[in-house]
C-alpha cells in the first residue's frame, strides 16, 4: 500500500496520549457487534487518537463551510461531516461505527452525531425475490443506489431532516413505514460495505460524499473463521426465535447448518468480498487492519 503511511497501535497512540478514559467497559461491551472483540487499551491507543484526528479534519471541513458562504454571501448552515466505514461481512464494521458516534458525542457534547447504515438502502426482499437477486443480496446490485446517493445529496444540501430506511437483521429485510430521521448533525457516520464502492449506472458515488472514509481490514481467512463462529453462536440464540429469519436452520444438525454457512461464504460472502468491497480499500483515508481475536494490529493512514 504505497500511497499510505503505516503505523503500529504503539507509534500511532503517541499521536495523541492520553489518560483519560471516555468509556467503561460494560459501556464498551454493549456497543460492539456481536461476537466482535475490542478492548478499553484499543480504544485508547487507536481511537482516542483518531477521534482527535477527526476533530481537526472536521474543524478544517467547518472553516472552509463557513467561507465559502462568506463568499457566496449565504447564511451559513450546518452541513454534516461524513464518516464513511467500510469492510467485509462479520470484519466489525459495526463495532467501528457506534463506538465512534459513543466517543465523538461524548468527547464533542457540543457537536451533534448520527449514525446510519446503508443496509436500509438493500432492496426488499419481495423486490430482490422478484429480480432474481436474493441469493446476490449484499452485492452492488441488490441495493437501491440511487436512492442512496439521493439521500446523501439531501444530506449535503442541508435538508433540516432526511430519512432513511432501516433493515432489520432480525426479519432480513427492511422494516416497513420505518425511519432514521436525520437532522442536520454535525457528523454523520454511514456504515456499510458499500460506501467506498463505484456503481457501474450512477454518475455520483457514497464516497463522492464522505469527508473521511475508514476501512476495517483482516485476511479473508480470518473473516471467514469470525463469520463463521457468529453463525454457530447465533445458531444457539438468535435464531431460535420463530421469528427471526434463520430460524430454518435451527431445524438442522448443527453440522449440516455450519455446512450452509461455510457454502454461504464460499459462494457469496467470498466472491462479493473480492470483487467488490476489498478493491476499494485503497480508497479510504484509513485502513484499520485487524489480525487474531480481531485485535487492531496496524493502521494505515493515506499520504495525500
Amino acid at each position: 500500500m504505497e500511497n499510505f503511511d503505516a503505523y503500529d497501535k504503539t507509534t500511532w497512540a503517541q499521536f495523541y496520549p492520553t489518560t483519560l478514559q471516555p468509556i467503561d467497559a460494560t459501556t464498551l461491551d454493549q456497543l460492539k457487534a456481536f461476537n466482535d472483540q475490542i478492548s478499553i487499551t484499543d480504544v485508547q491507543q487507536v481511537y482516542m487518537p483518531l477521534i482527535q484526528l477527526l476533530r481537526g479534519a472536521f474543524d478544517s471541513y467547518h472553516q472552509w463551510q463557513q467561507r465559502k458562504s462568506d463568499f457566496l454571501h449565504q447564511t451559513s448552515q450546518t452541513i454534516p461531516f461524513i464518516i464513511g466505514i467500510s469492510g467485509s461481512v462479520a470484519v466489525g464494521k459495526s463495532t467501528t461505527a457506534r463506538l465512534l458516534q459513543y466517543l465523538l458525542t461524548q468527547l464533542l457534547p457540543n457537536r451533534k452525531t448520527q449514525l446510519v447504515t446503508t443496509d436500509g438502502f438493500l432492496y426488499s426482499t419481495k423486490t430482490l425475490t422478484e429480480r432474481g437477486l436474493l441469493d446476490r443480496k449484499g452485492f452492488p446490485e441488490s441495493y437501491d443506489m440511487a436512492r442512496l446517493i439521493d439521500f446523501l445529496i439531501r444530506v449535503k444540501a442541508g435538508e433540516p431532516i432526511v430519512t432513511a430506511p432501516v433493515y432489520s437483521h432480525q426479519t432480513y429485510d427492511i422494516v416497513p413505514d420505518q425511519v432514521t430521521r436525520i437532522e442536520r448533525p454535525d457528523f454523520l457516520i454511514i456504515e456499510g460495505i458499500n460506501t467506498l464502492q463505484i456503481p457501474a449506472e450512477e454518475h455520483l458515488y457514497v464516497s463522492d460524499f464522505t469527508d473521511f472514509s475508514i476501512y476495517i481490514d483482516a485476511d479473508p481467512g480470518l473473516i471467514e473463521s469470525w463469520y463463521l463462529t457468529r453463525f454457530q453462536k447465533l445458531l444457539r440464540t438468535a435464531f431460535t426465535d420463530p421469528e427471526n429469519y434463520f430460524y430454518r436452520y435451527t431445524k438442522y444438525s448443527e453440522d449440516e447448518a455450519l455446512a450452509i454457512a461455510k457454502q454461504t461464504w464460499r459462494e457469496i460472502n467470498l466472491p462479493n468480498l473480492n470483487e467488490y468491497i476489498l478493491p476499494t480499500r485503497d480508497r479510504a483515508n484509513l485502513i484499520i487492519h485487524k489480525g487474531a481475536q480481531h485485535m487492531i494490529e496496524r493502521l494505515y493512514l493515506r499520504k495525500y
